[in-house]
């Protein structure tokens, strides 16, 4: 799929980047149960320790797989799926006013284009990866 060591490289950076990033977000779910559960409450979502383990274990696994190349597939729509759900009931920024209002629609806009991010992933998983263990359906 990569016609030159730069590509290689520079798909492999990508994945370590967007990967990394999210597994580390999981992570933080894992640390921050209690905030993040009241937060998850005060938005309105049902089981929130629940929602929010469960949300912490799709980044980790989800970004882990993209950096490792581990059914990437499932882990990059898994991510996608993760995101725009989490845009939608967590940044809800047409029900706030003013700075709120900012903050929410900026992390709104920053779930969407990481849903677009993992969706790309998405549509190259059936590729052979470089720098990769490639294990995948």
């Amino acid at each position: 799929m990569f016609a030159s060591t730069p590509a290689d490289v520079a798909f492999l950076l990508a994945r370590i980047l967007f990967g990394g990033t999210l597994a580390f977000m999981g992570l933080t779910h894992f640390l921050s149960v209690d905030e993040m559960a009241g937060y998850a409450e005060y938005k309105g979502l049902p089981a929130p320790t629940f929602s929010v383990l469960a949300s912490g274990a799709v980044l980790v696994l989800g970004g882990l797989s993209l950096i490792a190349g581990v059914y990437p597939g499932i882990g990059a729509a898994a991510l996608a799926g993760f995101l725009l759900v989490a845009a939608v009931t967590m940044h809800d920024f047409w029900r706030m006013d003013g700075e709120d209002a900012q903050n929410e629609l900026t992390a709104f806009l920053k779930n969407v284009y990481g849903a677009g991010a993992a969706l790309a992933f998405v549509a190259v998983a059936d590729a052979t990866w470089p720098y990769a263990v490639n294990v995948g359906l």
